[in-house]
């Protein structure tokens, strides 16, 4: 049914929860997995600022990867920079990219008013994907 897998991954509480999701899926389906992390980047004033460090976005996304081969799942991983606001056209264009037929995405659970001023980016992806989206929620809140 899926054949390739478009996990992205963030700093998050449900990454753990999300990849034995994911990892439980591609067995079933005997799919590969493609890992990505899109490292964000802020402009102020006249500086570009990374939001986090290269080698803590690096050691995630290497983890994540690592976390999938170790359950049997074919999966590779890319790490992407990008402004902050440019994350789910990111994300959209890697499924693409990888002609992945599923996109798994961990949403953050944020009040109506943080939303309101900044979209999340699980919201802003669904309504640009071109291919089936899973959304796995953090279950320990």
């Amino acid at each position: 049914m899926f054949q390739r897998i478009l996990l992205a991954v963030g700093f998050s509480d449900a990454r753990a929860h999300t990849l034995d999701a994911v990892a439980t899926l591609a067995q079933r389906f005997g799919s590969s997995v493609h890992v990505v992390h899109i490292a964000p980047i802020a402009v102020m004033a006249t500086a570009v600022v990374a939001i986090e460090e290269d080698d803590d976005a690096r050691r995630m996304l290497d983890e994540s990867v690592k976390t999938l081969l170790d359950a049997g799942v074919q999966a590779d991983g890319e790490l992407l920079g990008g402004l902050r606001n440019e994350v789910p056209a990111a994300i959209s264009a890697a499924a693409e990219r990888v002609g992945a037929d599923l996109l798994v995405l961990s949403p953050h659970h944020r009040g109506a008013v943080a939303a309101w001023f900044d979209p999340s980016v699980s919201d802003a992806v669904s309504h640009a994907a071109r291919v089936p989206i899973l959304l796995i929620p953090d279950v320990s809140s």
